[in-house]
């Protein structure tokens, strides 16, 4: 297996960590009968060798040995050989990387090549007795022997001949994977799967090769396609349930996965079906209430996580599946129960159809009220946040208890926003604790912070000795005035409080809070000739966030900013969409002239969809003038697609900020 390993100048190979010297250890050790050295290998080829995904010129000159021990049925674990070797050769490790790519990694096809070469090994590892081999075997097959009617007939002769479920679940991935591959080929592989979506074959199988079909032919699909799949998926749960009570020996490992119940199998199965399904959401419900009613917890905890994947891409009509969700909080079982309570945080109001089974739950179980992770402050537990965000006025005397306690946790208030004047009756308990924060603390802004966002939500205009304590009585720098003033500021505006903080506003307008305090004076006492040059400098400035701070508090100021027309004009007209827009909205504000605002907001709503939802805050304040962009107030509804689907910056906010946008075209529509 190894013969003319130590001819290679490994020295002189490098992989992610540098020199390739160790490399021929971790060969030897791959063959070795001791688990943990080959499993200490196998660690070193993937952290070093194909660290990420990338091939270095060691990663090639690894391909023969590890071919070579594939030859032998003596070498232990071939089928993760198999893997390591697919990996390699895959048209995407380090393709877009090119030649010219980091040190040491080939971007120019070698690895793949060098793994085609060797092909014809898969073709014997095939019909190999290990199963492990088969399996990984079976998508190999198809990525790396480039005749596709020989592998179309292996393909199908190890299908008849097969036995083993988990083999076969790879056939039928590898049989998909041939359809997608090789599309004039494409025909006998849907032929295949098309037999197998029926009796006889098992549940499991049949199940698999209807996610296929659906990837690769949803033409060939059954007209009953979600009821079918809802059957398959019952049965094989009554098949997998009555093989796990099998009597025989009580394992340690039989005892865990009582304890701990999964099913990773029939997960991946469900996953390719949604998958495939894409668009078809109504669809999509029907198969998740056919998931999470069904009779195994591990089918609907399955159900649970794949819901969340459909709320967050998708929009529809989800109070159906939310009280299903709902019903699952009732659980015996700590991992369904905290999985429905997880996805249920991330819904905000869309929520509100489980609100009497979060109330059930929160009521039946103070202890989850909080949770402590080792060494860290308490967090709000998922379930009181869950029904606070709903809205639920039930929410506020369970937070007020925690306000009440020794150690409330520190986000608390963010939750309590969402509550907005339903949660009048915290402001007392709220104020207390602001008025507790220290000022020169490194902690100030991190404790400030979500108290003063809950204080805005509920309109608390007897907290202002409370925020001028925090904006006077700090030292400037990290934890003290510099790091809440803005927030501070932002809030005694939006309160209609601004006026008592006057003097200390006007010491701010030479920091880096200029544009929020001289916002908040404007709305004090209306002086332009006191705040415009202020915003003006501000708008000037070259850092992004500072010009759109003092866009957005110029467009509070509407025609007595009219000196900034001009530079407004000119940040409109260039730049990126999120700093073209504010500006287009400010001249808005400003001038009430439609011909400079319009084409931004086109451009911007198709090339950036962050900007949606303040492109739709601002057409709700144009009235006709917005007429001209009613096409895109019309279709944004009718799109399937959530537009914050695809952007990971929005966190747990995408949901929300989603249906906010839809409210908001909603009501622009019924307005026009």
């Amino acid at each position: 297996m190894f013969t003319g390993i130590d001819e290679v100048d490994w020295a002189s190979l490098r992989h992610a960590h540098g020199s390739a010297e160790d490399v021929p250890g971790w060969l030897r050790a791959l063959a070795s009968a001791d688990t943990a050295e080959r499993a200490t290998a196998l660690d070193g080829m993937y952290s070093a060798v194909h660290h990420q995904g990338r091939v270095y010129d060691s990663t090639l000159a690894c391909v023969p040995f590890l071919f070579a021990m594939l030859a032998s049925e003596e070498v232990p674990d071939r089928g993760c050989i198999v893997e390591l070797l697919v990996s390699i050769g895959a048209e995407t490790a380090g393709d877009a990387q090119g030649p010219g790519g980091p040190e040491g990694l080939t971007g120019d096809g070698r690895a793949r090549a060098a793994v085609c070469a060797g092909a014809e090994a898969f073709a014997v590892l095939a019909g190999d007795p290990d199963p492990a081999v088969r399996r990984a075997a079976a998508g190999a097959l198809v990525r790396f022997l480039e005749e596709p009617p020989r592998v179309l007939e292996l393909l199908g002769r190890r299908l008849r001949a097969e036995r083993d479920d988990c083999v076969l679940l790879a056939l039928t991935e590898a049989l998909g994977l041939f359809a997608h591959r090789y599309p004039a080929h494409a025909d006998g592989a849907l032929d295949l799967l098309a037999e197998q979506s029926a009796p006889p074959y098992a549940p499991g199988l049949r199940l698999a090769a209807l996610g296929q079909l659906a990837l690769r032919a949803p033409g060939r699909l059954p007209a009953d396609l979600v009821p079918a799949a809802v059957r398959l998926l019952q049965q094989r749960s009554a098949q997998r349930l009555k093989h796990q009570e099998h009597p025989g020996t009580d394992t340690l490992v039989r005892r865990i996965r009582r304890l701990r119940p999964s099913d990773e199998e029939g997960a991946v199965l469900l996953r390719t079906l949604h998958s495939a399904l894409g668009d078809r959401v109504d669809d999509r419900i029907a198969l998740l209430t056919g998931q999470l009613t069904s009779p195994d917890p591990v089918d609907r905890c399955n159900a649970v996580w794949m819901s969340a994947v459909l709320f967050r891409g998708w929009r529809g009509a989800y109070d159906g599946p939310v009280r299903l969700l709902g019903a699952q909080l009732g659980s015996e079982q700590d991992r369904l129960r905290d999985a429905a309570v997880s996805v249920l945080a991330e819904l905000f109001d869309l929520a509100a159809p489980a609100a009497d089974d979060l109330h059930a739950l929160v009521t039946a179980r103070p202890d989850l009220w909080t949770y402590r992770w080792e060494r860290c402050p308490p967090a709000l537990g998922g379930p009181l946040k869950a029904l606070a965000r709903t809205g639920d006025p039930r929410a506020v005397p369970p937070l007020a208890q925690l306000l009440a306690g020794p150690a409330a946790p520190v986000g608390l208030g963010c939750e309590v926003a969402h509550l907005g004047r339903a949660a009048a009756a915290l402001a007392p308990a709220l104020r207390h604790r602001l008025g507790r924060v220290p000022l020169a603390s490194p902690t100030a802004a991190r404790l400030a912070t979500p108290l003063l966002t809950a204080i805005r939500a509920i309109g608390d205009e007897d907290a202002v000795p409370e925020l001028l304590r925090l904006l006077s009585g700090a030292p400037d720098g990290l934890g003290g005035r510099d790091a809440v003033a803005g927030q501070v500021i932002e809030t005694l505006a939006e309160l209609g409080a601004a006026a008592p903080a006057a003097p200390l506003l006007r010491t701010l307008l030479r920091t880096r809070h200029a544009a929020f305090a001289a916002g908040a004076l404007w709305s004090a006492d209306g002086d332009a000739a006191a705040v415009l040059p202020v915003l003006l400098r501000e708008l000037a400035r070259p850092d992004p966030e500072t010009r759109r701070s003092a866009t957005r508090q110029l467009a509070r100021l509407g025609p007595a900013a009219r000196a900034a027309l001009p530079e407004l004009r000119r940040l409109a007209g260039s730049g990126p969409a999120r700093e073209r827009v504010p500006a287009a909205c400010a001249l808005w504000h400003i001038a009430g002239d439609p011909d400079p605002v319009l084409p931004v907001f086109r451009t911007a709503w198709t090339a950036d969809p962050r900007t949606r939802a303040p492109i739709a805050r601002c057409l709700t304040t144009m009235g006709a003038a917005a007429a001209p962009l009613h096409d895109l107030i019309t279709a944004e509804p009718a799109r399937p697609r959530r537009h914050t689907a695809d952007e990971g910056a929005y966190g747990d906010r995408g949901i929300p900020d989603d249906e906010e946008l839809l409210r908001m075209c909603r009501g622009l529509r019924a307005g026009v």
